[in-house]
């Protein structure tokens, strides 16, 4: 049952890098250094360093910002999707690492992300669409749920 639950975890992180790249990888250290992830003794405990915390959040908190801007292009792009999948495949294993689950979380991350990407896109897309081409409260929606998602999805790594 725990390998079930890691792997839908992984899968959950990866969504989040779909919706926001940085964010996965930012609240996974979060969650390592907060102690709701257990990394001690893993090849991941780097993660819940003070430092490693410190430079996912500034980049997390980059990415929130120029995700608002017009030139920013989509997440479907080459270059922007293959971050997802990336990003979601090491959150995803850095939470099996917890379960020496690592290569099968990070399978699930990657899927994840594909996930992710496709319906954050639509979703933002629908959003912008009812907004009458104002793309903010779309974009600032999928911030609430990228952020609070990733604590929540760190968090519960602690129940199982």
């Amino acid at each position: 049952m725990t390998h079930a639950l890691v792997l839908l975890l992984a899968l959950a992180i990866g969504v989040i890098a779909g919706l926001r790249a940085l964010t996965a990888p930012a609240v996974v250290a979060w969650g390592a250094f907060l102690g709701w992830i257990d990394l001690d003794g893993k090849w991941s405990q780097w993660v819940a360093h003070p430092i490693t915390v410190i430079v996912l959040s500034i980049l997390l908190v980059v990415e929130l910002i120029t995700d608002q801007l017009p030139k920013t292009p989509s997440r479907k792009v080459a270059p922007q999707f293959i971050a997802r999948l990336v990003t979601g495949a090491f959150a995803g294993a850095v939470i099996g690492s917890a379960f020496f689950h690592t290569f099968s979380a990070a399978g699930a991350g990657m899927i994840g992300a594909v996930l992710g990407t496709l319906a954050g896109a639509e979703v933002r897309s629908r959003a912008y669409a009812a907004s009458n081409g104002n793309d903010r409260p779309g974009a600032f929606g999928e911030d609430v749920v990228a952020v609070g998602g990733g604590f929540l999805i760190a968090f519960l790594v602690s129940l199982v």
